[in-house]
């Protein structure tokens, strides 16, 4: 069932890659590594830190633990020219893990009733469950591919349909907005947001994590967004700069998992082969192509696409993860250095100053994570100990930098 436009509020109106970025991981390798449109992919809008007028991002209105049900902060304010459109799911839905895990990706489709063309500015997503929800992705679909997608939904029981990794149609969709622990409302710095054609729509990513969830629990969580009729803003794109994770079992752990294969095999049981196959295409894109060197540290340079500027910057990892860097090479410079890295206040931060880059230049992430965190958090203390590669749940990982950008015109 298509999900429904709830409220639409207006104040002061005026007369504002990259399809299927794991499954084009599972094809090509890494972002940095592919070419046209998918190697700029999609956005994870994970906003922070309040920002002056130049940058494109503005603070989150506070922080949201994984599970706190606290009241929200209250909204910002519209700007002139803007306009609230809530849109939520048709009906709640009661998450089910597929093969015996913990983990599910579903998507819903969104109508947010655009006629006319327009800029996504900002967004905040509310979380009805929040002890379910991990994380929440936006991709941006053309009228052709909502078609596509309210077909698959009408396909399935209940309601939406499963999409590990993507959107779950075919076609490009673009990442315009994300919800992860610790982000409020996102809110685009002035002069920038993302395109929203008309009669576009968004298919809704929730990624429900069903460690300690009651039985039966359900969901119907929404999205509040900010469109502007404007036409003069620089558009926004992002890259995604992901790198191995070649974690092995910490000291003293041991078990059929703690070999690389049979967890690898493990992720394809619980996500399907294109998931499993990101593991060794991270290898070849960012190893050269030589056999896995485990370690608590991994790191991938991603060439830089076009001359363009570089506003914010983030990291995102999940359970395991301890730092994550991103710099910018040749000159050596330190766009993002999280030294002590809480899954519960993810956030891309503002650079203090816009940062020009062009091509040639290099944008190296570099993360940490430690097998050891394991056996002290709540929701993987029971969990048999792995060899940790790339992987959808909760209990595997990630590395990944987040980068947001415009190109120079």
């Amino acid at each position: 069932m298509t999900s429904r436009v709830i409220a639409a509020t207006a104040q002061g109106i005026p007369a504002v890659t990259a399809g299927a970025w794991h499954s084009a991981m599972a094809r090509h390798g890494p972002p940095g590594r592919q070419r046209g449109a998918a190697a700029v992919a999609m956005l994870c809008v994970l906003l922070a830190a309040c920002s002056p007028a130049h940058r494109p991002v503005a603070a989150p209105s506070g922080p949201a633990a994984h599970g706190d049900h606290a009241t929200p902060p209250a909204d910002r304010p519209l700007r002139a020219g803007e306009r609230f459109v809530t849109v939520a799911m048709g009906r709640p839905y009661a998450p089910a893990a597929p093969a015996g895990g913990t983990d599910e990706y579903r998507c819903f489709l969104v109508d947010p009733g655009l006629t006319a063309p327009a800029f996504l500015t900002g967004s905040r997503f509310r979380p009805q469950n929040a002890a379910l929800v991990h994380h929440a992705i936006f991709f941006r679909v053309s009228p052709a591919q909502a078609a596509v997608a309210a077909a698959a939904d009408a396909d399935r029981p209940g309601e939406g349909w499963t999409c590990f990794g993507d959107a779950g149609i075919p076609g490009d969709a673009a990442w315009v907005a994300h919800w992860a622990p610790g982000v409020g409302e996102t809110l685009l710095g002035p002069g920038v947001g993302y395109p929203m054609p008309p009669g576009s729509r968004l298919v809704m990513q929730v990624h429900y994590n069903l460690l300690g969830a009651a039985a039966g629990a359900t969901d119907r969580s929404a999205v509040r967004l900010r469109f502007t009729d404007r036409a003069d803003l620089t558009p926004l794109e992002t890259m995604l700069l992901p790198a191995p994770v070649e974690l092995p079992c910490a000291d003293g752990e041991t078990g059929p998992l703690c070999d690389r294969a049979a967890a690898v095999r493990d992720v394809a049981r619980r996500f399907g082969e294109p998931s499993a196959r990101v593991a060794d295409r991270l290898l070849r894109g960012c190893g050269g192509g030589g056999p896995p060197r485990p370690g608590e540290v991994q790191s991938c340079d991603h060439p830089v696409p076009a001359a363009g500027t570089v506003y914010a910057v983030g990291g995102h990892m999940h359970l395991l993860g301890r730092s994550v860097t991103v710099r910018l090479e040749p000159t050596g410079r330190t766009l993002l250095d999280v030294g002590e890295y809480d899954f519960d206040a993810q956030a891309v931060v503002p650079l203090p100053e816009p940062v020009a880059v062009r091509p040639g230049d290099t944008l190296r992430v570099t993360c940490t994570h430690d097998a050891a965190l394991r056996r002290r958090l709540p929701q993987l203390r029971y969990q048999p100990p792995r060899y940790v590669v790339w992987g959808e749940g909760t209990a595997d990982e990630m590395c990944l930098g987040l980068v947001v950008w415009s190109r120079s015109r």
